[in-house]
């Protein structure tokens, strides 16, 4: 007679009736805690991170200091729309930005972080006290 130790064979064993319930439901109980506490430690609050960094590159405006994916610091200067109805794709639309001398154009989607507009880089420029 050959025994195998696979987890399936683990489990039909554990489901045959043994005199009392079914010792598969505390196992299934189990499962479904640990998929819900993943759900509620991971993955919503990154869903929720994303949400708000689309809504704050939907809200970019000019004279927004931002970085981009690549690591620019740069103010933008232009943003020219693609979509004509303002909705679902606004991420490709085209942000024209100056950093240092040059002008630069990159895609909404990519810009990583805004870090305001002009009052917030001029007041970090002043000295506490």
């Amino acid at each position: 007679m050959m025994t195998t130790s696979t987890p399936l064979a683990l489990l039909l064993a554990q489901a045959s009736p043994s005199g009392g319930g079914s010792s598969l439901m505390p196992f299934l109980v189990q499962f479904v805690l640990i998929i819900a506490i993943i759900y509620f430690i991971m993955v919503r609050p990154q869903q929720k991170q994303r949400q708000k960094h689309e809504e704050s590159l939907k809200a970019l405006k000019r004279g927004d200091e931002i970085v981009t994916s690549g690591g620019i610091i740069g103010e933008v200067v232009h943003i020219r729309e693609t979509s004509k109805d303002g909705g679902a794709n606004r991420l490709d639309d085209r942000v024209t930005i100056r950093s240092g001398e040059s002008k630069l154009v990159v895609e909404r989607g990519r810009i990583a972080k805004i870090l305001g507009g002009q009052q917030t880089s001029s007041s970090t420029n002043t000295p506490a006290t």
